[in-house]
């Protein structure tokens, strides 16, 4: 059985993921810088590496056959922690990939990320910094999957999304939970296809949105 790498496990998006995929009786290692945030899931297809994503932690990705990088930095850190977390620990995750010959690598980035000039914020580091891990994966030689979700809310699941961006900017949005079941789909039937696409809350079924 296949056995999934998922990188800021601890994370919202990341935590649920990992649940989904336990639920599916999927192999998980969840690597976590605190493992006690993941005190709670108990499950004989969890196994839990505790480690910084700012130091080594190629040893993680060993025997995995694919990696979902759902870590961040958060909203409320400085531009140093988003260099060294979403660019610098995401093109690390994706080196370590190709040198352990991971078949399959899931990227959660986000809207905005194709052209960070375009967008004239205070996100622009951010976006900058998810524009070029993102380069460096397509460039990796890897299977990849990179998503862009909307801005994010803590709606519960619809599991209903659209891949097609919202004319209506305040429109552009995603529950997490429902980013979480993109992920989900995507690492059990959606195969490696080296694609890239954003996704919102929309009105059509998750496998059917993203075939």
């Amino acid at each position: 059985m296949s056995k999934t790498l998922i990188i800021g496990a601890s994370g919202q998006i990341g935590k649920m993921a990992t649940e989904l995929l336990l639920k599916n009786e999927q192999n998980v290692v969840a690597l976590v810088r605190d493992k006690s945030k993941l005190s709670d899931l108990d499950s004989p297809f969890l196994s839990i590496v505790e480690q910084d994503l700012e130091g080594d932690f190629s040893n993680a990705v060993n025997g995995c056959d694919q990696v979902i990088f759902a870590a961040g930095s958060g909203g409320s850190t400085g531009t140093d922690k988003t260099v060294l977390i979403d660019l610098w620990a995401a093109t690390k995750a994706a080196t370590y990939s190709k040198e352990h010959g991971v078949k399959h690598f899931i990227m959660v980035s986000s809207i905005g990320a194709d052209d960070p000039d375009a967008i004239e914020s205070d996100l622009k580091p951010y976006l900058v910094a998810k524009h070029m891990a993102d380069r460096h994966l397509i460039n990796s030689g890897l299977n990849y999957t990179i998503v862009r979700p909307g801005s994010l809310t803590n709606e519960n699941a619809s599991k209903l999304i659209s891949t097609e961006r919202p004319k209506d900017r305040d429109k552009a949005i995603i529950s997490r939970e429902n980013v979480a079941h993109v992920l989900f789909t995507i690492a059990t039937e959606q195969g490696s296809n080296r694609c890239i696409f954003e996704v919102f809350d929309g009105d059509k079924p998750i496998k059917a949105a993203i075939k």
